[in-house]
């Protein structure tokens, strides 16, 4: 007796979106059988016998994504050997890359001209494979709204590494920078000064925090 399995199972097994799997009913590569009440169902041999994980390399629009906190970061060459690992990582694994999107901004910032760009593009493409090397490249908070975002365009996201080694220094500056634009805003053309003060202190609970062995050590993975 033929098995059959849900599209969320379905999807799962072939490690794909639940759109992508929509989108290729769409277009006839792998099309369900449905219930009477409308459910798609996927025969478990179907799925089983179907190359879904080669098949998305050719057909996925992929989009590579980097970003730098700084321009200092920028110029000391961060943000292009970022570039270079994720396109290594995209031709080893036979990807055919679409756009490189970049940003030297904060991860808290949502505005990001690169981000923009990326979920515009990843809206009008419906297919979209989205490379970045760690998950706060793409933002700082709020990560899982974006993945669900992407997702439901018929995209995925592939993160190629763990933990990013560079992580608390990142924070830190984020933290300044948020710092600098709320004390702006509040104490007008002497923000500049209390956002100072307020930075060295943020960098002085962190070297504290480090020389007290409570920081993470960049070298290791937890």
């Amino acid at each position: 007796m033929e098995n059959y399995i849900s599209i969320g199972k379905a999807a799962k097994y072939l490690g794909v979106s639940i759109n992508t799997l929509r989108v290729w009913e769409k277009k006839k590569i792998l099309v369900p059988e449905r219930t009477p009440t409308g459910h798609r169902r996927y025969k478990m041999s179907q799925v089983e016998s179907f190359e879904g994980k080669k098949y998305s390399r050719i057909q996925n629009t992929v989009f590579l994504y980097a970003r730098v906190s700084t321009q200092k970061q920028a110029d000391a060459g961060n943000l292009d050997r970022q570039i270079g690992r994720l396109t290594e990582y995209a031709s080893n694994n036979k990807y055919a890359i679409q756009a490189v999107f970049r940003d030297i901004a904060s991860g808290l910032n949502e505005n990001r001209k690169g981000l923009q760009k990326l979920l515009k593009a990843v809206k009008e493409t419906n297919n979209a494979l989205v490379i970045i090397e760690y998950k706060d490249r793409l933002a700082r908070f709020g990560y899982a709204y974006l993945e669900k975002y992407i997702s439901d365009f018929g995209g995925h996201i592939v993160v190629i590494e763990k933990k990013d080694v560079d992580e608390q220094q990142e924070l830190v500056e984020d933290l300044i920078a948020v710092t600098t634009s709320f004390s702006a805003r509040i104490y007008g053309k002497s923000g500049g000064r209390v956002a100072k003060k307020l930075s060295k202190v943020i960098e002085s609970e962190v070297t504290a925090s480090e020389d007290n062995g409570d920081g993470d050590n960049p070298g290791t993975d937890s």
